[in-house]
């Protein structure tokens, strides 16, 4: 188990709205980043292996990390181990009160009002397939269900980039996510968009089709792990394929390159649609910045978007799932703030 304080990223834990000169100013007033730091929020966010749990403090454009806690998770596993491995996170912050109220972030297929999903088709959590989570997790918590409220992690991380990333809160985001596959946020003036003509069906670009075939065949971890092995006979991680294209190996950059810039080909038409002021990349690839950037943008090439690497990378989704929960539900004293 890992316990973190503050943001595990270079330079102090605070994230202001900056306006860039490349793009038009946001309407987000200096009294608004003087704004006093709530209480802090609780977030759970779940990915494929791993489970965070944070209290976050917000106040107006600012946002921090007051603590956090990870723990490695196995999908696979069954369901008793995964309920207790989902909660167990939560149960060790320090400053976790019973009754408090929780964004979880969690990747779909899920119904995030009904708090269960059937997670079909992505290998992962079957023993939870439709489970009553809200229920599970509030008994685990020792809080009540109606204080646990669920957000798509893609969504939540988008909404972190708009709220508190470099790019700031321009009218129209999008951000996707590149590892094991490619998650994607449609982000209109701070709300997510998952059901509209402009964007993909659920805001979901890994549906997207490139060349007659899934994009996914084309950028994904598993497809730049094998495409690799097959031009070279070498077996190596994504992480060691970027390393080597930053070493000037030939071989890494002629594929990165063209895996980006198909990526960029098949994104062009999603953010000219949605017309986008910025595309935020965020995901564990982004950190190979310096080799994809380029390529991505020549995919991009007509493309008015601002386009960045995200700077808040793992704290993106505990940031903007507490962002989405401030928003969308006021928060409640809980009985110990109360007394």
């Amino acid at each position: 188990m890992e316990s973190e304080k503050g943001l595990a990223l270079e330079g102090p834990d605070w994230y202001r709205y900056q306006v860039l000169d490349d793009r038009a100013p946001s309407a987000v007033s200096t009294a608004d980043a003087r704004s006093p730091m709530t209480r802090p929020v609780r977030v759970l966010e779940v990915g494929g292996s791993h489970v965070t749990a944070a209290s976050v403090a917000l106040g107006g454009v600012q946002a921090e990390v007051v603590e956090r806690v990870t723990v490695p998770l196995d999908a696979h596993a069954d369901r008793a181990t995964l309920l207790a491995t989902l909660a167990a996170p939560a149960t060790a912050l320090t400053s976790a009160t019973p009754g408090a109220e929780w964004a979880v972030a969690l990747p779909g297929p899920f119904d995030y009002e009904r708090g269960s999903g059937d997670f079909a088709g992505v290998a992962k959590f079957a023993a939870i397939a439709g489970v009553d989570l809200r229920g599970e997790l509030a008994q685990r918590l020792g809080t009540d269900a109606h204080r646990i409220r669920f957000v798509n992690d893609a969504d939540a991380y988008g909404l972190g980039e708009w709220a508190f990333g470099d790019v700031g809160r321009v009218r129209r985001l999008v951000c996707i996510t590149l590892g094991t596959g490619v998650g994607s946020a449609f982000v209109d003036e701070g709300r997510a968009v998952t059901d509209r003509a402009d964007v993909p069906p659920h805001g979901y670009v890994h549906l997207l089709e490139l060349d007659g075939r899934p994009l996914e065949d084309t950028v994904s971890t598993r497809a730049i792990v094998a495409a690799f092995a097959r031009r070279t006979g070498r077996e190596l991680t994504v992480k060691q394929i970027a390393a080597a294209a930053a070493a000037g190996d030939d071989a890494a950059t002629d594929l990165l390159a063209s895996t980006m810039r198909a990526l960029g080909r098949a994104l062009a038409p999603c953010l000219s649609r949605f017309e986008a002021s910025a595309l935020v990349v965020g995901g564990s690839m982004s950190r190979s910045w310096n080799v994809l950037g380029d390529p991505l943008r020549e995919g991009l090439r007509g493309s008015a978007a601002v386009v960045r690497p995200s700077t808040l990378l793992d704290s993106a989704p505990l940031l903007g799932a507490a962002h989405w929960l401030l928003q969308t539900a006021p928060l409640h004293p809980t009985p110990q703030e109360n007394r």
